[in-house]
């Protein structure tokens, strides 16, 4: 065993995805010293992802440039959220990727938030979830923040915390004894 911390590269410099990513490790590897660095990558996909396969793809995109980035760190995350309408209603939800050892990749998939008609009209008018969701609830940098979650659950839930959650589902096969050969 090295005796240098599990390096984990970030895709983001969101402050709630960063603390998300670290909450979920702490809470997968409690007793590994863990060193975090963010990196800006492409996503490869549209800035605002407007149905769940591309959404995936942009996480999966992004877990493959951060590993072309920085090829000596341990686990690589991609997290990518997303719309898609269906039936006439907003969803929102996100991909979390983790690439790891041995080039293995392992991803989950967030719960899925239905989102008001004011913030379905912003974004068709073409504004950005983020900034519709703003606009909509009298905020200001939401998504750096509690996130639309936050906003419509009074605070029981938050972006970061079901990130985190969902983080810790794609960061299973990297930790149970069921994924390891033997």
């Amino acid at each position: 065993m090295s005796d240098r911390p599990i390096t984990v590269v970030v895709t983001s410099r969101n402050p709630v995805k960063l603390r998300a990513t670290e909450r979920a490790f702490r809470t997968m590897f409690p007793d590994v010293e863990l060193a975090f660095e963010a990196v800006s990558v492409p996503s490869g996909v549209s800035a605002q992802p407007t149905n769940d396969a591309e959404t995936r793809r942009g996480a999966r995109n992004r877990v493959q440039a951060a590993r072309d980035l920085r090829p000596d760190a341990d686990y690589w995350v991609g997290l990518e959220g997303g719309l898609e309408e269906v039936d006439g209603e907003l969803l929102a939800s996100a991909w979390m990727v983790v690439g790891g050892p041995g080039g293995l990749m392992h991803e989950a998939r967030s719960p899925t938030l239905p989102l008001p008609p004011g913030v379905l009209a912003l974004v068709h008018e073409g504004l950005e979830l983020g900034e519709a969701n703003d606009r909509v609830f009298g905020t200001r940098n939401s998504k750096q923040a509690q996130g639309a979650f936050g906003l419509l659950t009074g605070g029981r839930l938050s972006r970061e915390g079901v990130y985190a959650q969902t983080l810790e589902l794609a960061l299973i096969p990297f930790t149970h004894a069921l994924w390891r050969a033997d």
